[in-house]
């Protein structure tokens, strides 16, 4: 007890000790402090107040390890940590990553790339005054849901269409204005959760419409979805299992039966939630078998909603398309204006869509253009990353391996494309410590670690970026 009494006299006389912020002030170091990072003296004072309470909170705690509060040394660590500190609260926290991963819509690294044109786009509606609620050729009030419909009605033969804010809003949404306090029908099977918990029978008891289950887990047909039917019925659902794959003894019921279904009860709509939302014919390359939006909507869909940031390739939204009485009452909602989006994101949509429309996807959609690489484009770039690294030295070596890429973001959970993978390793660094180096780095660069290499897939990086990677390859050697 009397050591303890002692230790916090003397930790009290430390304190005592402490440079008052008023004589740090004073000092040539304040301001010099202030004119490298363009501070104002109030802002300057706020950060040395913090430093100042995480030393003496360290005295206190018999923690501190740095010189005597008293000394010239201490005013230097002081501004040390203050200088720490102004570079860690005035830098940007969201940053560029080159995904050497190959998953290509990565839900951790943003999804979907933007192409240089839709770029230009979203750059000339924010920097300039836009249209957005204004319609010219009549000189008066206009409607921000008008720069996308067209596009989207003419891809996908929709009536009408309108954007959210993503794809979770639209199906609340659509649940919330068109089955409140109703009955929607739902196969078991198809009672999905995605990521960050979301799950289809959470968001419809949020949105007030109830739930009627039907079939099993793995089977469902159409005369369970025919017995479910009543008076309280709003809604037949049909939820694509974009997350998720289930295979052997299943069944479920095609798109144009529910359809069907539904016409033969005037009060009843057939909404299908399509997830990934496809405009482009992935199955002509062989890759998956993903319904396109536009033949879900031929089929009898009398409303569906899908994702803008997924297999579209665009940005974040929430897309919704069918029949326009039903579009109009969804327009009409209360919610509409919560969910809504921005100028930014409708910039970006519109010519990710026009992209669509002109037939050049492939070639200015990054989404497209990865998901449709070759293995030979691939194992071409591989060879002159290969020879970049081989031209490093210090130590690495690489070679080329057959592997698979992922397409991402809960889309084609069962579809692998075909790739090459440059696998790295070096003479003293282990792979996992390349690994994360790199990660740490600026832009950071993340990788795979398996086997005993880092693995690079490059279906996600472009020329550009492979030049980046290398530099950072050399730049990392001799680094802690």
């Amino acid at each position: 007890m009397r050591e303890k009494k002692e230790g916090a006299k003397v930790m009290n006389h430390l304190v005592r000790h402490i440079p008052s912020i008023h004589e740090l002030k004073q000092t040539k170091q304040f301001h010099t402090f202030l004119h490298h990072h363009n501070l104002s003296t109030e802002r300057g004072t706020d950060l040395l107040k913090k430093v100042i309470a995480i030393s003496r909170a360290s005295i206190l705690n018999e923690e501190w390890e740095g010189p005597h509060p008293s000394s010239k040394d201490f005013i230097d660590k002081v501004f040390g940590q203050t200088e720490v500190l102004a570079s860690k609260s005035h830098s940007l926290s969201l940053r560029r990553i080159i995904n050497a991963t190959g998953t290509i819509l990565h839900t951790n690294l943003g999804r979907a790339r933007l192409g240089q044109e839709t770029m230009n786009h979203v750059l000339g509606a924010s920097c300039h005054y836009s249209n957005l609620e204004y319609n010219i050729e009549e000189g008066g009030r206009g409607s921000r849901h008008s720069h996308a419909e067209k596009l989207l009605c003419e891809l996908t033969g929709a009536e009408s269409a309108m954007v959210v804010n993503n794809n979770a809003a639209a199906v609340f949404l659509i649940l919330t204005a068109l089955a409140k306090q109703k009955e929607v029908i739902v196969s078991r099977g198809e009672l999905v959760e995605i990521g960050g918990s979301f799950r289809i029978s959470s968001i419809m008891e949020e949105s007030g419409a109830l739930l009627r289950e039907v079939g099993t887990t793995n089977k469902t047909h159409l005369r369970d979805y025919e017995e479910a039917v009543t008076d309280e019925t709003r809604m037949i659902m049909k939820v694509h299992q974009s997350n998720f794959v289930m295979k052997g003894f299943t069944a479920s019921v095609p798109t144009e039966e529910l359809a069907e279904l539904s016409r033969l009860h005037s009060h009843v709509h057939y909404y299908e939630d399509l997830g990934s939302g496809a405009l482009y014919d992935f199955a002509r390359f062989g890759i998956g078998n993903e319904p396109l939006v536009k033949s879900v909507l031929d089929k009898g869909a009398d409303i569906v909603s899908f994702s803008g940031d997924k297999l579209l390739g665009g940005p974040q939204a929430g897309i919704i398309a069918g029949q326009k009485s039903l579009i109009d009452q969804l327009k009409k909602h209360q919610l509409a204006r919560v969910l809504r989006v921005d100028k930014m994101t409708l910039a970006a949509l519109e010519m990710t869509l026009l992209h669509y429309i002109k037939g050049e996807e492939q070639e200015k959609n990054p989404t497209i253009a990865a998901i449709t690489r070759t293995k030979e484009e691939i194992l071409l770039q591989s060879r002159t990353f290969v020879e970049g690294v081989q031209g490093l030295g210090n130590g690495y070596t690489s070679t080329i391996v057959e592997g698979q890429s992922q397409i991402g973001g809960g889309t084609m959970p069962d579809v692998e494309l075909d790739t090459y993978i440059v696998a790295v390793s070096h003479a003293f660094d282990s792979p996992q410590l390349i690994h994360e180096k790199l990660r740490r780095g600026n832009p950071s660069i993340l990788t795979r670690v398996q086997d005993g290499v880092a693995l690079f897939d490059l279906r996600t990086v472009s020329m550009d970026e492979q030049m980046e990677i290398l530099h950072a390859l050399k730049t990392i050697q001799g680094t802690d």
